[in-house]
């Protein structure tokens, strides 16, 4: 699934570095440590890797 804001996609890529080891997992926090916790490699790649372009800088509520 793809990041639905710029924060998202920040968060995605923190705990993605985190999960490959290239930061401390104990350095996350808020939506990146949970995304650490809760989702896998892959899916963290694939939110990472979304286009920038055109997107909020936060997800709406709505």
């Amino acid at each position: 699934m793809p990041a639905k804001s710029k924060s998202q996609q920040m968060a995605a890529g923190a705990a993605l570095s985190a999960k490959r080891g290239e930061q401390k997992a104990s350095d996350l926090k808020g939506a990146s440590k949970s995304m650490y916790e809760s989702m896998d490699e892959k899916e963290l790649e694939k939110m990472a890797s979304s286009q920038r372009k055109g997107k909020p800088d936060h997800k709406s509520d709505s």
